[in-house]
Order: structure tokens, then sequence, then C-alpha cells
């Protein structure tokens, strides 16, 4: 019999999951990573990882009849995920910590901690596919069924020992189809409102959250043009995003928007809307899924963030292993420490982080 981890976050998701891979036959245990230590009020209501919510994980693995684990991973999410993220911003870069969470924590210590244990897979609570290709002898990542939920993009650096070892469930159905199983076996959260991207920044505050973890206030120094010109005054770089127009303080004629940031003159770039459009980005650290590696240029869709629908661009292979990215039309607030995903259909090709 097949042993399977159940990462269960005490989200609908993964409990959904964690019926089931129960009803399939598999030998299975819930586990549950304790990712920080703060359980404030907004901590409660926007995080994955909460103390409600290991004890809201540990009830459905109860009413499932699974044995139930916790693991205190919290130094490793410290040291891979906040660590990078406050890292990021530092050096004026703009991080995705979901992603780092999953190439770090999920699907690297959790299913390291899994093999070691004796389990075959780990499962949780993405909508992606994976599906392992005859011909090609390679898995390969597919986005979920549902697109309003899909996840392939944060999962885009999974390797194939990794994919090999993962079991998503929710692939092939909605959200809303999860939801209704949750709420037909009595889980205590099928109505529960789906987690915040940074589970670690519940109050959205990610400029305080980083003082806070640094120590000290960045200091002020100046918006300039594109030019150099003085505009006014900032108030300290990390609080300032590509593609940011509100929040500013600026009183002008037409909006501005930030285009860049300058760390070596703490200064922070501004321009019109028409000047954070760009054709091209380099990706580094790049995972590829689908094929073993880039040999030449390739026809894919790509996009640069989450929420972005994928546009047609051609990508090719650099000296140094990364990947230069040519869209063939223009894309808005390109920003360095995203991810961008390349796609062949619904499959994923691979991605990097863009520098």
């Amino acid at each position: 019999m097949k042993k399977a981890m159940i990462a269960m976050s005490g989200g609908v998701d993964s409990s959904v999951a964690a019926y089931i891979i129960s009803q399939q036959g598999y030998e299975t245990v819930g586990a549950t990573m304790k990712l920080h230590s703060d359980d404030t009020e907004a901590q409660k209501e926007a995080s994955c990882c909460s103390s409600e919510d290991i004890e809201i994980a540990r009830s459905v693995a109860e009413k499932l009849g699974m044995p139930f684990y916790v693991y205190n991973y919290s130094e490793d999410f410290k040291e891979s995920v906040i660590s990078r993220f406050v890292d990021a911003y530092r050096n004026a870069r703009t991080p995705n910590p979901c992603v780092d969470c999953n190439r770090y924590i999920k699907f690297d210590t959790l299913i390291r901690k899994a093999v070691e244990l004796g389990f075959d897979y780990v499962v949780t609570g993405h909508y992606a596919i994976v599906e392992y290709n005859e011909e090609t002898g390679r898995y390969i990542l597919r986005k979920a069924a549902d697109e309003t939920k899909d996840q392939s993009y944060v999962l885009y650096s999974l390797s194939q020992e990794q994919l090999s070892h993962v079991l998503f469930p929710l692939g092939s159905m909605s959200k809303d189809e999860a939801r209704k199983i949750a709420e037909e076996q009595g889980f205590i959260n099928f109505d529960k409102p789906d987690s915040q991207d940074i589970c670690f920044v519940p109050d959205g505050d990610y400029a305080k959250f980083i003082e806070d973890w640094c120590g000290f206030k960045f200091e002020n120094g100046n918006f300039v043009d594109l030019d150099g010109n003085v505009i006014a005054q900032h108030k300290g770089i990390i609080n300032y995003t590509i593609g940011q127009r509100k929040g500013l303080g600026i009183a002008a004629k037409a909006p501005y928007y930030v285009v860049g940031k300058n760390l070596e003159t703490n200064e922070v770039i501004l321009g019109s809307n028409d000047d954070l459009f760009s054709c091209t980005l380099t990706a580094t650290d790049v995972n590829f899924i689908s094929v073993e590696k880039l040999t030449g240029p390739m026809r894919v869709r790509a996009k640069v963030r989450y929420k972005q629908k994928e546009t047609d661009a051609t990508i090719f292979p650099l000296e140094n292993g990364d990947v230069s990215v040519v869209f063939d039309e223009p894309q808005r607030a390109i920003a360095s420490g995203q991810a961008v995903v390349f796609y062949d259909g619904d499959i994923v090709v691979g991605g990097g982080t863009i520098v």
C-alpha cells in the first residue's frame, strides 16, 4: 500500500485533498508545518499556519481517522523565506515569498522528511496537475482545470525528483467543488476564507515588517525623474515597488509611477505609465520542467506575475545558464525579484527569477 503524507494548512483545500487521498486507499498521515510563532489577531485571520489553523487541521485529520503531526520548521522558514524576502527588498527587488516557501519548505524540507519516514508522496491542496510523460521520461506540470485558481506559476521551481513525490488531488476540480466536498464531510473550515499571500505580514505593512526585522529605519531620499532631476523626498526606498502610483504623496499635473530604484544614491526613479513598458528581461536561477534544458530559441507563452495572463514570447539560452526573454508585445512593470514562468499551452516549460 502506498503511503502519503498530507500537508495540512488548516485551509479547506488541503483538508479536501486529505479526504480525496484517504478515499483512494493510501495509508495516510496529516502533517502541519509550524512556520512562525506570531499569533496576533491579524495573523489568525490572514495566516495559513497559526495555532488556530493547526487545531483545525488536527480536527480534520481526526475526522478522517489519520494520525496527525506538527513539524516546527520556523527556523527553516526564517532562513529560506523571510530572510530572502527582506534581502530582496533591501536590494531593490520585489520578492515572491510563496515561490520560496514552495521551493524550500513545502517541497524540499517536508518532502525530505516524508521520504525519510518511508512515505511515497507528499499531498497538498495546490491547484495544479502533475503527470508523467512516457515519451520524454519526464514529469510535467500542467495548469489546473480551474484557471481562476491555477497555482502552477508558484510551482515552476519543482524538480523532477520533487514532482515524483507529490500529488495534487484538486488539480481537476473547482474551488466551489472543493468547498462542497468539505461541507458534505462536515469539515469545520468548509467556508474558511482563502489565506493571504504573505502569511508573515498579515496586516500588509511589509515596510514596517522589514524595518522591525532589520532593527533600523530606512533613510529618506530623493524622488527623481528619468533625467535625474529631483522631484520630491521619499520615505525610504523599501516603501516603493515598480509600477506603483498611489502613496507617492506628490501633487503633479500628470500621475507619476515608480519606474526604477537606485540603491547607491537612495533614489526612487519616477516616470510616466508609458515608461513602465518593456519587451525584454533576463531571468536567472532557471528551472526547466517539460524539457531538460534550453538548447536554442523556444517559442512560449510567458507571464511575469501571478495574476497575469500569459503572452507570446521567445526565450533564448545565455552562456551562463540564464535565459533572455523577448516578448512580442511590451509588458508593464517587469520587476526584478519576481518570477517569470514559461508555458506551452497548459504545460509549464519552466521559469526563473527576473534580474
